[in-house]
């Protein structure tokens, strides 16, 4: 129906209900129809007329009444009363008086019937036009505000192919009662018998507040009875109308290992950053990227996105210009930081205040059979970064370092601990405050291990795990990038930041994870074990023995503030390094290393 004829037919309705209203109250109260005619005459004209103004006021004409709720209640008592009232003062200046007990009457009428007119729509359409067949009877964990607005959207959304049969809470005073007309049944600690004898064919987890922990443990739960388990999309993509909250997503492993978001210090890195030039390296990779999205939420002036790779830096570039357009110039920034002359070139340009140096090379096992490369990008481009920013007397530089800096037995790992010493050494005759942050694997990254796995799952299986005891700390590319950023603003010269990464997780548990969120059984595609490759330790750490501190410097952030020892001159070692055979360098570099394991350590609060 147009709404023209819409609008006419709500007149049409409207008006026979207010004439009904004002004579059924007479009858009611008289026993006739008919007292006092004039008064009947005006009152009827009166009401009629008030109530289209106020029902036009309180919008009651352009509401989807098959949608109707709380909301367009409370428009018609305001429009019914409104009238009434108005009609009461008319009574009383024409007539001295007014029929209060018919006005009453009427007004309670009135109101029922609209209000009743307009509910009916809603009960007849739910009744007939959304009857659903073969719909999936599904589960709702938390019978909170998220999850009782999960089971409205399921019972309205006639597209929807999930129909809400149970709630489960932990709370017991929502214990049997009723959501929407659907009940609360049990306990988290009941998931299992639940789903069993209310046959659920899905479960949907729709609590906002819930930790790491907490969904670690439902969904432990869920996967028991292999029914598929999704989860309501963040509170803050709901709000800003990314996704509809029944756009439910599935359980992903950063979910279930990541920790809490770290909490950061807004006013500190406002300072830091506001209306300040902020220059990134590796600006298109996993973590430059993610930097940059970060560092662009706190108005800087100007954001400088360096790196090698063309595709990656215009990516980025694109991203930031729609989302902030002309808040603040951006400028890619096609460079190698291998190349000395382009990078000073760069530095002297730009005049960065905040440098965050995120470009190297990180893979592990292809650094081992790529040990020059790994030294000229992780270590000379370190040198060329760090000597321009104190050239242009940077205030602040971040180096983006790993834990496979300590006590390393690889490479890539070496060459990041020879970067953290290049920094150091800088640090002790610049005004550039130095600071590196060290944190564990990244999911989700480029070099990450979730990508492979998921690639072979789709193929069938097995899925490659080195080790069954092979550890690693884990953490998501936004907590990198917070840390960087934090770090950044903490900065006093020489310190080396840590993220609390909580306990170290089983590359074997993440696997298996990961193969029941893709909706198989460790039995369909298998674990196979290939062994410890060249260069990888059983377990990585974040400091060495005499680095720890068991004071946070910020919560969840830790600093140790590592001198490397004295008698080495880092200028000449990295001349050495240049000069060396392919064949020589790896063994040279490890040296070097085992040098500076008799490091004189001091610890900064």
């Amino acid at each position: 129906m147009t709404y023209r004829y819409r609008l006419l037919a709500l007149l049409f309705v409207d008006s026979f209900i207010v004439i009904t209203a004002i004579f059924l109250s007479s009858y009611l109260l008289y026993d006739t129809f008919f007292i006092r005619q004039e008064a009947l005459i005006l009152s009827s004209f009166t009401l009629l007329i008030c109530h289209h103004i106020f029902a036009m006021f309180y919008g009651l004409y352009q509401k989807a009444w098959e949608y109707a709720s709380i909301g367009e209640l409370k428009g018609i008592f305001n429009a019914v009363t409104l009238s009434i009232l108005v009609t009461g003062f008319i009574q009383y200046f024409v007539f001295e008086g007014i029929l209060l007990r018919a006005l009453v009457v009427t007004w309670m009428l009135h109101i029922l019937l609209i209000g009743g007119s307009r509910f009916s729509w809603r009960v007849f359409r739910d009744q007939y036009f959304n009857v659903k067949r073969d719909l999936r009877r599904t589960l709702i964990i938390g019978a909170g505000d998220a999850g009782s607005m999960v089971a409205r959207q399921l019972i309205n959304n006639k597209d929807t192919e999930l129909k809400p049969v149970a709630f489960i809470d932990d709370d017991p005073n929502k214990a049997k009662l009723q959501v929407y007309g659907v009940r609360v049944v049990g306990t988290s600690d009941e998931i299992e018998k639940v789903i069993d004898n209310f046959r659920i064919e899905h479960v949907i987890i729709a609590i906002p507040s819930l930790d790491k922990k907490g969904l670690n443990d439902i969904f432990e739960k869920c996967v028991n009875t292999k029914v598929k388990t999704q989860i309501l999309p963040k509170i803050e993509d709901i709000i800003s109308g990314k996704v509809s909250v029944n756009q439910f997503r599935d359980v992903q492993v950063e979910d279930l290992l990541g920790r809490e978001p770290i909490e950061l210090d807004i006013e500190s890195i406002s300072e830091s950053i506001t209306n300040q030039t902020v220059l990134v390296t590796g600006a298109g990779g996993s973590i430059g990227s993610e930097i940059c999205r970060q560092v662009s939420k706190f108005d800087p002036a100007k954001v400088i996105l360096l790196g090698h790779g063309e595709n990656s830096i215009y990516q980025i570039d694109m991203e930031l210009r729609q989302k902030h357009g002309t808040q603040f110039e951006i400028i890619p920034v096609i460079a190698d930081i291998q190349d000395r002359d382009r990078i000073y070139d760069v530095f002297e340009n730009y005049q960065p205040d905040v440098v965050y140096h995120a470009a190297a090379h990180k893979h592990v096992p292809l650094m081992e059979f790529n040990p020059r490369e790994a030294i000229k990008n992780n270590v000379f481009g370190t040198k060329n970064v760090s000597d321009a920013a104190d050239h242009v007397s940077v205030g602040t530089f971040v180096l983006v370092s790993s834990d496979k800096a300590v006590n390393p037995t690889n490479v890539m790992g070496a060459t990041k601990r020879v970067a953290e010493m290049v920094i150091q050494a800088k640090s002790k005759v610049s005004s550039t405050k130095f600071v590196a942050v060290r944190f564990g694997n990244v999911l989700g990254s480029r070099g990450s291990v979730i990508p492979l796995f998921k690639k072979q799952i789709q193929l069938g299986g097995p899925v490659t795990v080195t080790d069954p005891e092979m550890t690693r700390y884990f953490m998501t590319i936004p907590e990198a990038s917070r840390l960087v950023i934090q770090a950044g603003s903490l900065a006093r010269g020489g310190e080396i930041f840590v993220l609390d990464m909580g306990e170290p997780v089983k590359i074997v548990e993440l696997a298996e994870n990961l193969i029941r969120l893709s909706g198989f059984n460790l039995e369909d595609i298998g674990i196979k074990y290939t062994g410890i490759r060249p260069g990888e330790k059983m377990y990585e750490e974040l400091l060495g023995e005499d680095e720890v501190t068991n004071k946070e410097i910020f919560p969840k952030i830790y600093i140790g503030k590592a001198t490397f020892n004295k008698n080495i001159n880092i200028e000449t070692e990295i001349k050495k390094l240049v000069e060396s055979e392919e064949k020589e360098l790896k063994s040279k570099v490890m040296r070097l290393i085992k040098r500076d394991e008799k490091n004189i350590y001091s610890i900064s609060n």
